[in-house]
């Protein structure tokens, strides 16, 4: 008889939608703890626009996979999958439910479909190439040229976004495939758990309100000192400082917008994240989608006859 594959519970969906106090509940309910599968708060010193979160928002539940990498470090999703696998195994040892929790679609796609990413070592050459091609001719010179080496992955990534773009491009500058042949060839492998996958939507509108909402609130908590601070620590900008919410408020430091822009400017890229994050996570089919405007108990009991 063949055996059983340890159940896996995904929460997933935009940003600002629920997720982590959903999680919370239902980790309490079901004796679980939490794998983050977001990948800016990996970071140390990004709590605020991060929406990290706090250990009263925790309210005693173990997290896995949060605030454990310097900013300047450049972690790789591939880096993610393995760190991630370890606590799935250390949580089912200890007898207790995994609740994968994010809206990194990289993260959890990496665990869902046991897509093994290129770990390459990063062309220091190559990336200060694409980097003059940005300074000199503009980002979209490489989006475009990405979109013709591998137009599939390029669905997916913003016109702006300059750390996906230039990830499309140094996987095939690495090993000649694209990322897509690579996500291809890695999902032929047998996944090793069984993830039960549940996504959070609501009404646009609503959705949009909230994350407005939430990015007046993190200005109010100290965005701006947040990335002060970080910048002061490193000679260098990091490259966690690529990630949204984050460049905006750099860009604001440095006087190349003002403090008014910058709300604009992370609130309309939030709010355009959240509408690919949509997009991302409705492309797996069998993807449970729960509303995000009903009572936390409704989608626990959702969740909970789902399992059964």
């Amino acid at each position: 008889m063949k055996k059983l594959k340890p159940t896996i519970i995904v929460i997933c969906g935009p940003t600002a939608s629920g997720k982590t106090a959903l999680s919370i509940e239902l980790a309490k309910r079901i004796d679980g703890e939490i794998v983050s599968a977001d990948s800016m708060q990996i970071y140390k010193y990004m709590d605020i626009g991060s929406a990290k979160p706090t250990k009263e928002e925790m309210q005693g539940i173990k997290h896995y996979m949060l605030d454990f990498v310097e900013p300047n470090i450049r972690y790789s999703v591939a880096d993610y999958k393995q760190e991630a696998e370890k606590c799935i195994e250390k949580i089912l040892s200890k007898g207790k439910i995994p609740i994968v929790v994010g809206g990194t679609g990289l993260y959890v796609n990496s665990l869902i479909y046991g897509i093994e990413y290129s770990e390459n070592k990063l062309d220091e050459k190559y990336r200060l190439e694409l980097e003059k091609i940005v300074e000199d001719e503009g980002l979209e010179k490489l989006y475009n040229q990405a979109c013709k080496i591998d137009p599939v992955a390029m669905e997916k990534v913003s016109h702006n976004d300059k750390k996906r773009i230039l990830r499309v491009l140094e996987i095939y500058h690495e090993t000649g495939k694209t990322k897509t042949q690579q996500e291809i060839e890695s999902r032929s492998k047998e996944i090793k758990y069984d993830y039960k996958v549940f996504a959070i939507e609501m009404d646009r509108e609503i959705l949009y309100n909230r994350i407005n909402q939430r990015v007046d609130i993190m200005i109010e908590n100290g965005l701006i000192e947040e990335v002060r601070n970080i910048i002061s620590k490193y000679n260098e900008l990091p490259t966690s400082m690529q990630g949204l919410g984050y460049k905006e408020t750099r860009d604001y430091i440095k006087g190349v917008i003002s403090k008014e822009e910058m709300i604009d400017k992370i609130k309309m890229e939030t709010r355009r994240y959240a509408k690919r994050q949509l997009t991302w996570f409705r492309k797996n089919k069998e993807t449970i989608w729960i509303n995000g405007l009903e009572p936390v108990e409704k989608n626990i009991q959702i969740i909970l006859e789902e399992m059964n």
